[in-house]
């Protein structure tokens, strides 16, 4: 989880002597039919997607989209097939990362997790085959790929912000995870903090408020001090995130909203 925004702070470096880039969205990958299989219950299906604005301060640096891709079949498993696309930076430095997972549809456990990063003209790929049955890891783009111990319950970067999308929410409540997939890790917390109305891009919102840490550098730090409103309905959808860094304040505020055409 703070991988994928720790990159969001490339785009400020990349921003801080010109005015914002503009961005065009990724192409979504087509859906798959996963096999019949008992699911867990999830404010989330195909095709919701969810755009932002990422800001440094009041300075636009690029744009940022979450998407529930499909419901795939992996290692016949049904899963969750989500991406996160972050995107922005201008003439002198670009940004163009996308930070995919699948997750299995009945236990929400992390199956695949793969980057894909495009920073400053150098491409990286990680891609982590993740069995939690075995509670070990593999990081194939790796060589050799060897096993490594993980958790029985995984979960990624990107699957965790979906996992928290179901999670009671109860104010004042400190939820205490060890699931994150690389156990050094752990715990990963996530403390309801207060509810209240917000205005974004996309609208007005009661929304519940969460300050995450994660045992790590970056946004979601003990030190991060970063928060994040979600719709306080049953939709859990993310509306807002802001994080207090040592050079000043990294948001997301939501522009577009798009609810699954098959719910």
């Amino acid at each position: 989880m703070t991988r994928i925004f720790t990159r969001m702070v490339v785009l400020v470096a990349a921003a801080a002597t010109t005015s914002a880039a503009q961005s065009t969205p990724a192409t979504t990958a087509a859906t798959v039919v996963a096999p019949t299989t008992k699911r867990a219950k999830v404010p989330f299906a195909a095709g919701e997607r969810m755009e932002y604005d990422v800001k440094f301060g009041a300075l636009r640096v690029g744009s940022a989209h979450m998407e529930v891709v499909a419901l795939d079949n992996l290692r016949g498993r049904a899963a969750w097939h989500t991406a996160f696309w972050v995107q922005g930076g201008n003439f002198l430095y670009r940004v163009n990362d996308v930070y995919e997972s699948w997750m299995d549809a009945e236990t929400l456990s992390s199956l695949r997790f793969v980057q894909n990063l495009e920073e400053g003209g150098k491409e990286i790929e990680r891609r982590y085959e993740i069995y939690p049955e075995r509670a070990i890891f593999v990081q194939t783009s790796k060589k050799p790929a060897l096993e490594e111990k993980s958790v029985t319950q995984p979960l990624d970067d990107g699957s965790f912000l979906y996992f928290l999308r179901t999670l009671p929410l109860t104010v004042g409540q400190t939820y205490s995870f060890d699931r994150y997939f690389r156990p050094d890790r752990n715990p990963v917390r996530i403390t309801v903090v207060r509810k209240e109305r917000i205005t974004v891009p996309a609208g007005t919102f009661d929304a519940i408020v969460l300050q995450p840490t994660i045992k790590t550098k970056g946004i979601f730090s003990e030190n991060g001090h970063a928060e994040i409103w979600l719709s306080d309905d049953d939709r859990r959808i993310m509306l807002q995130l802001k994080s207090k860094l040592s050079f000043g304040s990294l948001n997301l505020y939501l522009k577009s909203y798009f609810p699954s055409p098959n719910p």
